[in-house]
């Protein structure tokens, strides 16, 4: 099968109940017949345990391509809910006036995670096109403050960022880690301190090495939650798309002195989470001789990614 955007595509679930060690059986929970729904981004409501989902729909015999130059629609934007842990899930309801400006034409949610700020905002990280006189791509972020009644536009990015995987530091602060187009094979870095309003000039991790690629930023603990700030990220370690490895940071995602490969052959998207019992996944794509072949999930301690030197308190 392909990787394009387009065709018959729906969005699946699975389930565990045992912190990942086993697995429900896939359900679809999105689905428009022969058109697209994609680019799935889940936001966890700590405040009420609502589970909401972003995702974002074209037509299926509508490409890319040919969103980008304006001969297709613009991509929608949608948005469901579970309140139940993802047993059911709303009717999706159309956001897309609300998060997409007139002229943008391509847009993305996600893919992969969203977070819920201290103060309770949610945020997902997005992308876009800006018409068909720009043929890059932006990153940008969507803020919700009433539990995703309602959404708005946060600042844009410079040209030639993508997708992208959004962090609150310990100062209260927005990181922002981008898939880069700007040929240095290294993440594109931003950071906000209103909440997304405005970012700062994109720099470079000169450690974060890519292959032009999506990649997962999460929070693992506070000093005041787990007695150490600890970050992880996980994406291909490498300028082609393999060697999938997750690092962990203890000063706010300045440096990254930790890393292991959790897959050294062909590798591509990834997603990470902490899990109830304090363990960490990672959702990856995988494969022997091409990174399509498979959805892998990996779960493993901090114990285990630091040889013993570190675990939770």
């Amino acid at each position: 099968e392909g990787q394009a955007d387009a065709g018959n595509i729906d969005i699946l679930l699975r389930r565990s109940a045992d912190h990942g060690r086993t697995w429900e059986a896939p359900r679809v929970i999105v689905d428009d017949g022969r058109d697209t729904c994609g680019n799935p981004c889940p936001i966890l409501d700590r405040r009420t345990g609502a589970l909401l989902l972003l995702f974002c729909k074209n037509k299926g015999s509508e490409n890319e391509d040919k969103i980008f130059s304006g001969e297709a629609s613009p991509r929608s934007v949608w948005l469901t809910r579970s309140d139940d842990d993802g047993v059911t899930w709303s009717p999706p309801v159309e956001i897309s006036e609300q998060v997409r400006k007139s002229g943008w034409r391509w847009y993305a949610t996600g893919p992969g995670h969203g977070i819920q700020l201290s103060d309770g905002t949610l945020v997902a990280p997005c992308n876009h096109s800006d018409g068909p006189d720009d043929d890059w791509m932006h990153s940008h972020v969507i803020l919700s403050e009433d539990g995703g009644a309602s959404w708005k536009i946060g600042g844009i990015e410079e040209k030639r960022t993508d997708e992208s995987t959004v962090l609150e530091l310990s100062d209260g602060s927005l990181y922002h880690n981008m898939r880069s187009y700007r040929g240095k094979n290294r993440r594109a870095i931003s950071h906000s301190r209103d909440k997304g309003q405005t970012w700062a000039p994109v720099t470079e991790d000169e450690t974060l090495i890519e292959p032009v690629c999506q990649a997962s930023v999460l929070r693992l603990s506070t000093a005041t939650s787990g007695g150490k700030n600890r970050v992880l990220f996980s994406n291909p370690a490498s300028k082609k798309r393999e060697n999938l490895t997750v690092r962990l940071s203890y000063d706010e995602c300045k440096t990254w002195p930790v890393a292991k490969a959790l897959w050294p052959g062909p590798s591509a998207y990834s997603d990470l989470v902490v899990l109830g019992d304090r363990s960490i996944g990672c959702l990856y794509e995988r494969g022997a001789s091409n990174y399509r072949e498979n959805l892998t999930f990996a779960r493993f301690t901090l114990e285990w990614l630091t040889d013993g030197k570190d675990q939770m308190e």
